[in-house]
């Protein structure tokens, strides 16, 4: 019982930093759409697809060793101290051969991508993948030797520093610059501060946040020592590069969404607008999908371990079952408690009318988002039965069809047909997911309930839309009667089952 709750407690550890994490990064979202302090859509469209390369470059950079070191640091023939080197080892030379060739090719890949005069900003951005890199392996040892509170306090403090360094460049230093405040600090603020730099101190406030990680973590760096071996490295590898494919798979159904807008979206689809304006529209509406992906990130994080240690138990079925009846209605409710409030959160997260085209799209991610929910529920199967291969699969086509569906929708709808492709993508995900299940590892699920939240919340959504009163407060309290009637039902229909649920 001990260690349950010590691996409890360490998984609500990781939870928090992740989960703060994103909510940290989310601050950003205003200060970037700001009309005053922030940038155009054009060029915050640039600034979400360079990092949506980054998240890709992540993937490439680290090739699945962060978790071959948690595979073989583990096992009983290998030394823990050995794998640590030979893996960093590994990792710094081949940041060292990846880096230098993105910093070295970086004007021939922008001109590729069609980011031209983009050169600096890709170099950036190849430096702080390099970090994270570098980075990933100390961390995994904090994970290995159960140091979660001390993970947690640099994710923390790196993503605080992070915002703080935004909020100094575009708030306090221009400012400065423009004559607002202290008007004599001008002078010295020249010396780092020019407007024309714009996203550019994103990325310069990522990088200084991430080299000071690197003092963060010293101690980690004290006991490496270079060390190389191939025949102990090549299985190592082997055991990688799968887990680097599923990775890039999960990342093309994350990330290209918004990659593919910038590229397949035709010239003048939006009158006055340039693809990387409605990507940077579709980006920052898309931001209020955050709600739905905290929900299922927690959820991950606190279900997986429940899953593992009821596993073994003859009732398990039954139970995975009543947990995914309670996922779906709380991620309904989440779906309606945004899409039915989007105009009162339009006016906290995004405050510029020029992103508002596209809030329409919300509702579509979200629901979208509660199926990637669903999905991840759902895997339990593959998990437990030792059959992940079936993950990676499922993953690489979930990666085709959202390659396929884009070339089709987004010259047809934009960004709007991007939004569905998300939707689709994690639905059929879910689908092929639950077939496979039912037939490796039966689980008796509710389909019946799921069904008819997920139809209630689409009708009352849809009737929020067609029956939206002119007056602005007629339309919140119209919303808040059609957010209270869904809450009406589920009590009708569920109290009977939550007075049952005490075997949760």
């Amino acid at each position: 019982m001990s260690l349950l709750k010590k691996l409890a407690g360490e998984t609500a550890l990781y939870g928090l930093s992740s989960i703060l994490g994103r909510l940290l990064n989310y601050v950003l979202v205003p200060l970037h759409v700001d009309v005053f302090y922030g940038f155009s859509t054009a060029e915050y469209g640039v600034l979400t697809v360079f990092f949506a390369f980054a998240a890709f470059l992540n993937v490439i950079f680290t090739y699945g060793l962060e978790t071959a070191y948690f595979r073989f640091a583990s096992r009983k023939d290998q030394d823990p101290q050995q794998v640590y080197n030979l893996i960093l080892s590994q990792v710094l030379l081949s940041t060292l051969v990846l880096g230098g060739l993105g910093l070295l090719l970086a004007p021939w890949i922008v001109e590729g991508l069609q980011f031209s005069g983009r050169v600096q900003l890709f170099r950036a951005l190849i430096l702080i993948v390099s970090i994270d890199t570098l980075l990933a392996i100390p961390y995994a040892r904090l994970r290995q030797a159960h140091k979660a509170v001390f993970f947690v306090s640099t994710k923390i403090i790196n993503i605080g520093l992070n915002v703080l360094l935004n909020v100094f460049f575009l708030v306090f230093c221009r400012n400065v610059s423009e004559g607002y405040w202290l008007e004599s600090w001008k002078p010295l603020i020249s010396n780092i501060y020019s407007p024309e730099i714009g996203i550019g101190y994103v990325f310069l406030a990522n990088l200084l946040a991430n080299a000071f990680v690197f003092v963060l973590l010293y101690r980690s760096f004290l006991d490496f020592r270079f060390y190389f071996n191939w025949q102990k490295l090549r299985p190592m590898l082997i055991y990688a590069y799968p887990i680097m494919l599923m990775g890039l798979a999960g990342m093309i159904n994350q990330m290209f969404d918004k990659i593919l807008l910038q590229y397949l979206l035709p010239d003048n689809f939006y009158a006055g607008l340039t693809s990387e304006d409605a990507v940077g529209i579709y980006s920052a509406c898309a931001k209020l999908a955050i709600f739905t992906t905290l929900a299922i990130q927690a959820f991950r994080y606190a279900a997986e371990p429940f899953f593992f240690a009821q596993a073994q138990d003859k009732k398990a079925p039954a139970l995975f079952a009543k947990v995914m009846r309670y996922f779906v209605i709380v991620c309904v409710l989440l779906w309606l408690g945004v899409s039915l409030n989007i105009e009162i959160l339009k006016l906290v997260f995004i405050r510029n009318p020029a992103y508002y085209p596209a809030l329409g799209i919300v509702p579509v991610l979200l629901l979208g988002n509660v199926f990637l929910g669903i999905y991840f529920n759902l895997s339990v199967w593959f998990k437990l039965s030792e059959q992940t291969y079936f993950g990676t699969w499922i993953s690489v086509g979930g990666a085709l069809l959202t390659v396929v569906l884009s070339f089709i929708f987004v010259p047809l709808l934009g960004y709007v047909g991007s939004a569905w492709i998300v939707l689709l993508t994690y639905f059929s995900m879910s689908v092929a997911c639950y077939l496979l299940g039912q037939k490796h590892y039966p689980i008796p699920y509710h389909l019946d309930s799921a069904f008819a939240h997920l139809g209630l919340g689409a009708v009352l959504i849809g009737l929020s839309q067609f029956f939206s009163p002119e007056r602005f407060w007629m339309g919140v309290l119209f919303n808040f009667l059609l957010l209270g009637s869904y809450l009406v039902y589920v009590y009708l229909t569920e109290r009977g089952n939550f007075r049952r649920s005490s075997v949760l």
